[in-house]
């Protein structure tokens, strides 16, 4: 996974995947994230905070484990990778006194974009 360094979310989502995938997760910052990004082909408006790099997908941001093991599992055609853009609240790795946004997990590749996975926000 590589991040920004000055991020600590970041951690807890590794913390969040190592313990869903039960996979362990090594941690860089020693690229600059818009390297990375463009490197990894991930699409400008699903950018958020780290990116990581598993069999041969990409995944941005707060993706829950649930859905990496779910892609992993399937290996559906066109898909390059997964992204949370942003940093929603009550993601995984952004949980903050208890508040959910509700956000979207997008797959992305060749074909274009398209919602893999809602989850609904809270009051």
């Amino acid at each position: 996974m590589f991040r920004d360094p000055q991020c600590g979310c970041c951690e807890e989502w590794a913390k969040h995947v190592r313990a869903g995938l039960n996979h362990e997760v090594a941690v860089r910052d020693d690229r600059p994230m818009i390297e990375v990004k463009a490197a990894l082909g991930v699409p400008r408006d699903l950018s958020s905070c780290h990116t990581m790099e598993m069999a041969g997908y990409v995944i941005e941001g707060h993706v829950p484990a649930r859905e990496i093991a779910r892609l992993l599992e399937e290996r559906p055609q066109g898909i390059d990778g997964l992204a949370v853009a942003g940093m929603p609240l009550g993601s995984p790795g952004m949980e903050v006194g208890g508040r959910v946004h509700p956000y979207q997990v997008i797959a992305f590749g060749p074909t274009g974009l398209s919602v893999y996975a809602s989850y609904p926000g809270s009051q």
